[in-house]
């Protein structure tokens, strides 16, 4: 073990010994073996001939011993040696080999039917010969009969063996058997709720499980009882996994992890045999905790995409998982914990109480959930005195945990690469521009004229942002290509919060638009790269006009069903309303693009000034817009800011409550449109 291991505790990663072969060379070896002696065995065996053919050579007089068998019930022949030299026998006589010399037989070898009876015969047709009666039993024979039968019988064993572990060939047996990975106190999870940063209502939703499991005299007391399941809900890498492992380590009962996937196979009625079998197993272990990982997999809602009248086998899974739950002989000392990313498509029947009482809902973290994120991962890096999580939190809006712990893993592999002996600053806004931008082209071949035009495209963004009350002012601002198509992108840090009104959502229009408004006032005519900026502010119009009841000529009318099916594809209005919503969404976008314009014509000192600094610099953050372009004309400080400078903090320590999960990937409006979906980087 290293220093640097020694140091983190952790354990040196070295090779897996391989195994030792165990029966199976012997199996091998014991084959090979009783081949050669077949084959030895069988190469100098007497040569089988007919009772015809023996009484020929006594009549020729070329018999010189014969032995009988009796117990075997043949008859052995040894010819004479002038015999063996007549060409006829010369091809016929086995010949003696390396292993088993043969001098002098026996030569051929017949069956009889009885003993007596061949030799009461030979008296009568050779009266006087001299033969033998030999009384032995053929050991070899017996020995290969009985050794194979012996051989045959082991391996079947082995076989069935193998089969009850659960081993190579024994899953078709097994299918029906639970595949949870169950954690006690021989295999336990070693990760705690003080790994888990940023989810702080959560964690004391799932704390109050895990107390009552250690201490329940402190709720049975009382007259309460536990919730018999938490559903964990939140985006993808918001840490729903991470806090049941947290629970697994912190619980000390039994703690049975799987997916929902593990429930499905092809064949019928193996679902619910899984259920039945893992429920068995935790009722045998009660009290303990059942976690099902992506628990959409089989609790989608019953009838949805079914045909009438087939077999659903996901369903029978789940109406086997209901009746486990909570069903008429229910055990409560089983706790169900269950994460998905996918709560709307989940059946009614598994949401009610009583099966899930409560729903956890694990959001993205605001900027303080961030900032203690990015303590927990920074402590296993060598990082340099300017790293400071408070900076890092403010530049990643809308970060995940799992996307924070993959900046901070790049910042540290950019570092290495770079051959540094810490982790600075730049390498951590190397790494985000990595995680949202992509890889940095650095061959990317671009003229000076697209340079100019993304330049002034950016610039026209973060002239618009600082001059707009409502709109949010950049954090960094680039036009280094990177990713598949990207040229440039602009990171925001908006002021997150719960409600919008008119005047906000227009600002945040306006400011969407300053790329394509800059473009046609500096060269005239617009390019291709405000498509993602179209297709955003066209989303906005949308639901401003039909889900925010935001427009006079429509009036306080919404079109927005939560509850609607996805295969449902009628439209809840007229053709003639749809061609007003349509007029009013394009005066709405020409009222922004037009007031984007006179704002950017106004401004077009600054713009210069800007875009300038861009193509000179490349990157531009937000402190450096204050030298630039002067002081922004209104009191209230940025988001920006104000974390900075500690103002999104109360005398007690507590945040302010001016946060929501804002996306990252996305340029820059902070409201969904109607399909819940935001705008991807700049292109």
């Amino acid at each position: 073990m290293n220093e640097n291991q020694e140091k983190n505790g952790r354990k040196p990663m070295l090779p897996k010994v391989p195994q030792r072969p165990g029966y199976q060379i012997w199996v091998v070896v014991g084959l090979v073996m009783l081949a050669i002696f077949t084959i030895l065995r069988g190469g100098n065996d007497p040569r089988m001939i007919t009772k015809n053919e023996f009484w020929k050579m006594a009549e020729e007089g070329d018999l010189q011993d014969v032995v009988i068998l009796p117990n075997q019930k043949a008859v052995e022949v040894t010819l004479k040696d002038e015999a063996l030299r007549n060409i006829k026998y010369r091809d016929r006589i086995p010949k003696p080999s390396l292993f088993s010399p043969r001098s002098g037989g026996p030569h051929f070898q017949f069956y009889i039917s009885e003993a007596k009876d061949f030799e009461n015969e030979l008296e009568k047709r050779m009266p006087g010969f001299n033969y033998k009666i030999d009384p032995r039993t053929d050991i070899t024979g017996g020995l290969l009969y009985w050794g194979l039968f012996i051989l045959m019988m082991v391996g079947l064993w082995m076989i069935m063996r193998r089969v009850a572990t659960g081993g190579p060939g024994g899953q078709i047996f097994n299918i029906g058997r639970s595949r949870a990975t169950l954690f006690d106190a021989e295999n336990k999870v070693k990760i705690t709720f003080n790994d888990v940063a940023g989810l702080d209502e959560a964690k004391e939703e799932i704390k109050e499980i895990v107390e009552f499991l250690k201490n329940p005299k402190k709720f049975t007391d009382l007259g309460g009882k536990i919730p018999k399941g938490a559903l964990l809900v939140g985006s993808p890498g918001t840490g729903k996994t991470l806090l049941a492992k947290a629970v697994a380590g912190e619980a000390n009962v039994p703690f049975f992890s799987l997916s929902g996937s593990d429930f499905v196979e092809m064949f019928v009625g193996v679902g619910a045999a899984r259920v039945r079998d893992l429920f068995k197993q935790a009722k045998e272990k009660a009290p303990c905790i059942i976690f099902i990982d992506e628990i959409d997999a089989i609790g989608r809602s019953r009838g949805r995409g079914s045909m009438p009248g087939a077999n659903d086998e996901r369903e029978n899974t789940l109406n086997s998982l209901l009746v486990e739950m909570d069903g008429f002989a229910t055990d409560s000392g089983v706790i169900i914990l269950a994460a998905t990313n996918r709560p709307d498509v989940l059946d009614s029947a598994l949401m009610r109480p009583g099966r899930f009482d409560r729903q956890i809902s694990i959001d993205k973290p605001d900027l303080n959930g961030r900032e203690a994120i990015f303590k927990v991962h920074l402590k296993p890096l060598k990082l340099n005195a300017e790293v400071e999580p408070k900076k890092l939190a403010a530049q990643t809006p809308g970060f995940a945990g799992a996307e924070i712990a993959n900046v901070c893993n790049e910042a540290a592999l950019i570092a290495a690469r770079r051959g540094k002996a810490s982790v600075d600053m730049q390498d951590f806004q190397d790494a985000v521009d990595r995680v949202i931008g992509g890889l940095e082209k650095k061959n990317k071949l671009i003229s000076p004229e697209e340079k100019k035009i993304v330049a002034y495209h950016e610039a026209g963004h973060a002239v618009s942002a600082w001059f707009l009350e409502h709109a949010n002012p950049l954090v960094k601002v680039s036009i280094v290509p990177r990713g598949v198509a990207a040229l440039g992108y602009a990171q925001y840090l908006p002021r997150e919060q719960f409600l919008y009104t008119y005047e906000q959502l227009f600002d945040e229009m306006c400011m969407t638009l300053g790329g394509r408004a800059a473009e046609e006032i500096t060269f005239g005519k617009v390019s291709t790269g405000a498509l993602s900026d179209l297709e955003h502010i066209t989303k906005m119009a949308y639901a401003m006009v039909t889900v925010y009841g935001m427009n006079d000529k429509i009036g306080n009318i919404s079109f927005y069903d939560s509850k609607q099916s996805e295969y449902n594809f009628n439209k809840p209005y007229s053709e003639e309303t749809g061609k007003t919503i349509d007029e009013e969404v394009r005066k709405i976008i020409e009222a922004a693009y037009d007031r984007t314009k006179e704002l950017l014509t106004a401004k077009r000192e600054q713009l210069e000034i800007l875009a300038k600094e861009l193509l000179k610099r490349e990157i531009i953050f937000q402190s450096d817009l204050e030298n630039l372009i002067g002081k922004r004309p209104f009191d209230a400080p940025t988001a920006y800011q104000a974390y900075l400078n500690g103002d999104g903090k109360k005398e007690n320590g507590e945040a302010e409550d001016e946060e929501v999960t804002i996306p990252v990937h996305r340029e820059p409006g902070s409201v969904p449109d109607m399909e819940g979906n935001t705008a991807p980087l700049e292109k």
